[in-house]
């Protein structure tokens, strides 16, 4: 099972990972809210991640990890 973790305060929540995941695993927090005032990705199901690493080669500000 692969884990990904989110750095919350790195995250300007753009969405690109959103769009990558190919399982479509990662969503817009709409109550979780960074110190920079942006709406972070949450995981909707860790265990059904295969762990691709789409979200994190697309991630921009490299706010994410896969951990296979």
């Amino acid at each position: 099972m692969s884990k990904i973790t989110i750095s919350e305060d790195v995250c300007k929540g753009c969405g690109m990972c959103v769009a990558a995941c190919p399982k479509k695993l990662l969503a817009l927090s709409k109550t979780k809210i960074n110190i920079k005032g942006y709406h972070v990705v949450e995981m909707t199901d860790q265990n059904a991640c295969t762990g691709c690493t789409a979200c994190a080669l697309l991630c921009p500000d490299v706010a994410i990890e896969v951990e296979k």
